[in-house]
């Protein structure tokens, strides 16, 4: 019998809407104005908030909110721009508040 692997998934805290696969975690050493947080290569069923600049612990970066397609809710960000050179490594990826999505899978 063929062994079926169930993907591990993050989901929406309030509405349990998935939001990211656990194989697309590049990171669980960041840090938010709230606690911890993941960095994620991808996200899913999620509408990114108007781009800004603002300033974070590594540095400014222009960044959009993003909320769980279904409730709204806010769950974290995405890198649009980073000014930093070291930074670069973050655009186009997503940070999620680990107390704003729980784990689904595991």
């Amino acid at each position: 019998m063929a062994d079926v692997s169930v993907p591990r998934i993050y989901s929406c805290y309030n509405c349990r809407n998935q939001v990211a696969r656990h194989d697309d975690i590049i990171s669980k050493n960041f840090q938010s104005s709230h606690g911890r947080a993941f960095l994620f290569s991808h996200a899913m069923n999620i509408m990114e908030g108007k781009k800004e600049n603002r300033q974070l612990i590594t540095g400014l970066h222009v960044v959009a909110d993003v909320y769980c397609k279904d409730c709204r809710k806010v769950l974290g960000w995405k890198y649009e721009k980073a000014y930093e050179e070291a930074q670069k490594y973050k655009e186009g990826k997503f940070v999620l508040e680990k107390f704003k999505i729980v784990k689904e899978n595991f």
